[in-house]
């Protein structure tokens, strides 16, 4: 290949147009950010609001965020900075900080749209997975599905590709052979299987 040399003139920085600041600073992915905001059209005005959650250097953020022409409007946010009067001091980077700091956000969002009432949460905690639905509550856990009632299923499903193999102790029994496929006489044969002759005259 030959040697090309790039000339970057006058004319070429004239038309050479920048990307924008935050692509320049490597924050903000345009090509994702797209596809996060963008709105059906048939749903018109409404806002489409997303969950960012952010690690800092100490700390976790979380925020519901809804994009809009102006800029990003933060409906709430939570930082895990916030969670020494609830007791957590140390440790505010960590899975559980980001799990209390989640939580923190979703009640604080409840209680500005007046919805904490109808979604009370878990007022017992004790370990158990629960799922909070308007006016009533579900156990999740492992105790609960087991204690459902029901007919047992095997631990393969029809769709799986092996069976489990079968024990050495019960081998599979062959039924004996009956009397009627060991018995000499003929069975008749049916009118519908019987070959007729062909016949050998030819057709006018």
């Amino acid at each position: 290949m030959p040697f090309v040399k790039v000339v970057k003139n006058k004319a070429y920085f004239k038309r050479f147009q920048v990307k924008y600041k935050r692509r320049r600073e490597g924050k903000t992915d345009y090509r994702a950010r797209k596809r996060l905001i963008a709105q059906d059209k048939n749903k018109y005005n409404t806002p489409k609001y997303r969950f960012v959650v952010r690690f800092s250097n100490r700390f976790v953020i979380c925020q519901i965020v809804s994009a809009e022409v102006v800029g990003d409007k933060i409906l709430a946010a939570a930082s895990s900075k916030e969670l020494g009067r609830y007791g957590l001091k140390v440790g505010l980077k960590n899975f559980a900080a980001a799990y209390c700091t989640g939580l923190l956000v979703a009640r604080r969002l409840l209680q500005k749209l007046d919805l904490d009432e109808v979604y009370e949460g878990n007022d017992e905690p004790d370990g158990e997975i629960v799922m909070t639905e308007v006016g009533k509550k579900k156990n999740t856990s492992s105790k609960a599905s087991t204690t459902t009632s029901g007919p047992s299923r095997p631990s393969w499903t029809s769709g799986s590709r092996r069976r489990p193999p079968a024990t050495a102790s019960s081998p599979p029994s062959r039924a004996p052979p009956t009397a009627a496929s060991t018995s000499p006489t003929p069975t008749s044969a049916s009118p519908a299987t019987t070959a007729r002759p062909r016949s050998t005259t030819p057709r006018p």
